[in-house]
């Protein structure tokens, strides 16, 4: 059983949260965002699989987060019209959106224009970015799943082959289960799975000089993990300030 993550964007909390707890109990993982400026944070951070999206919004309006969304490419939209506003619902459907469905709405039927679109939309596995890279004396090569360092290579298992390949993304950026769940499980993640930290644990075994300590990939109390050193590519990618990977 796959489980679809939901990001619903609405300036009304009293159909933003409700909506959310909805979701929630027919098998659905669930984001919230008051407007668009957090809705791009959620989206950057995380794999979402399909978005709820009101078009009246104060600040950045959904039809401006709808063509933002859609020149990324994706994930589909769903938008929440008002019955006023249907000049609205073809210029978000012509700029990208896959539905929309008219407020006040009932919740079951969102719920299976929902389950609709995501059938029409088949899920993205999550995938490693290629090419070297450095980081605190390790050289991670995503093809090969291996790192090596001084000479001395060792192989990553699939998954934590996509972790580490998330985190060096990331570098010193606080990422939470959930996202880490999105970002390398995707569509197949289930809520309160502990894979995370099962893979994070067998990794700092391969990367720590005291895995009960560790100074790599650290642990943030209450919000998730963080790669706590600076990457270099190899092949012609960016380099950050510290390209000798320090991790302190």
């Amino acid at each position: 059983m796959t489980e679809p993550h939901i990001l619903v964007v609405d300036d009304a909390r009293d159909i933003r949260e409700p909506l959310g707890t909805y979701l929630k109990k027919h098998g659905h993982r669930v984001s919230l965002a008051a407007d668009a400026a957090r809705a791009r944070e959620v989206v950057q951070n995380g794999a979402i699989d399909l978005v709820v999206l009101d078009i009246m919004m104060p600040g950045e309006d959904g039809l401006s987060f709808c063509r933002w969304l859609a020149g990324r490419g994706g994930p589909p939209v769903i938008l929440l019209t008002a019955m006023v506003e249907d000049a609205d619902r073809i210029v978000g459907l012509e700029i990208g959106a896959d539905d929309y469905v008219v407020k006040p709405f009932n919740p079951r039927e969102l719920l299976a224009r929902i389950r609709a679109v995501l059938r029409r939309v088949p899920p993205t596995p999550p995938t490693v970015a290629s090419g070297l890279r450095r980081f605190a004396g390790f050289v991670h090569d995503p093809d090969q799943r291996t790192l090596e360092k001084d000479g001395d290579k060792v192989s990553l298992t699939s998954g934590e082959n996509r972790l580490l390949g998330v985190l060096l993304d990331r570098p010193r950026q606080v990422l939470t289960r959930d996202q880490l769940l999105d970002l390398t499980a995707g569509r197949e993640a289930k809520p309160y799975d502990r894979a995370i930290d099962n893979q994070v644990s067998r990794l700092r075994r391969k990367i720590e000089a005291d895995p009960k300590q560790p100074a790599i990939i650290v642990t943030e109390w209450g919000g998730g993990y963080r790669l706590a050193a600076d990457v270099e590519g190899l092949d012609g990618g960016g380099e950050t300030a510290d390209p000798a990977g320090d991790p302190s």
